[in-house]
């Protein structure tokens, strides 16, 4: 679209109108991961100054959404799912089997591009991690982080998330 190649670079900075021609004009993908998944790796990462994930739940439950890094933002908040018509939802968990169809349907060969990923391995790694995190945490804090990202839960397909159950 003309305009993208202008400073502004957020949607919130164009008309409708505007906003309408540019999504139409490309193909629009959603990568979406589990939010206590994205907890965890925020967590092992490094971005959380504190010793524990419970005390690292904790600065993020004190943060609110509004103060909050886009590293654990709940995902509605920050792509707009209900707005933005997504032409793609990318699970993690599942990326090899849906990015080798997206690279097919964009006329690409899929098998020479795709990297080596090993999604059962990581789903069963977070498995494992999410069980060991999960008990860490107090009642309340299970009950906040449900209430934090139940948007999240409400619009992807988490139906094995620890925040969900």
């Amino acid at each position: 679209h003309r305009r993208l190649r202008t400073k502004e670079t957020r949607l919130s900075k164009f008309n409708q109108t505007e906003i309408k021609a540019m999504l139409g004009s490309y193909t629009k993908v959603l990568f979406v991961r589990d939010p206590f998944h994205r907890l965890i790796a925020t967590f092992l990462q490094g971005m959380g100054i504190n010793p524990s994930f419970s005390s690292f739940v904790q600065e993020v439950l004190d943060s609110g959404t509004h103060n909050s890094s886009a590293a654990w933002k709940p995902l509605v908040s920050l792509c707009r799912p209900c707005l933005v018509q997504y032409d793609y939802v990318v699970m993690f968990g599942f990326l090899r089997q849906e990015l080798g169809h997206l690279l097919r349907r964009a006329g690409l060969p899929a098998g020479s591009l795709l990297p080596e990923l090993t999604d059962s391995q990581a789903q069963w790694t977070y498995r494992w991690l999410s069980e060991q995190m999960f008990s860490e945490l107090s009642a309340q804090q299970k009950q906040q982080l449900s209430h934090l990202y139940r948007w999240d839960l409400a619009a992807f397909p988490f139906s094995s998330s620890f925040l969900s159950e």
